[in-house]
């Protein structure tokens, strides 16, 4: 008596699928953590801090600029 092995083809849209769940969760650490370091990175940018980051609702107080238009040197 001896075993059989038997191979069944899967399709490759059901590959794909479990692939893509496979790496969903690392990829959105990953994202996020990158997202993140480039927003620190650039937030001394004033074209980002104007556009982007005065406008999240938790963040606008922080990076709201309040100096005096007198103080500016440009």
């Amino acid at each position: 008596m001896s075993s059989r092995l038997a191979y069944s083809a899967t399709p490759p849209l059901t590959h794909s699928l479990n692939m893509t769940k496979r790496w969903a969760g690392s990829l959105s650490v990953w994202g996020f953590g990158l997202g993140s370091a480039a927003f620190l990175f650039l937030s001394v940018t004033p074209l980002v801090r104007r556009e982007v980051l005065v406008k999240v609702p938790l963040l606008n107080k922080y990076f709201e600029d309040t100096t005096p238009a007198s103080d500016k040197p440009f």
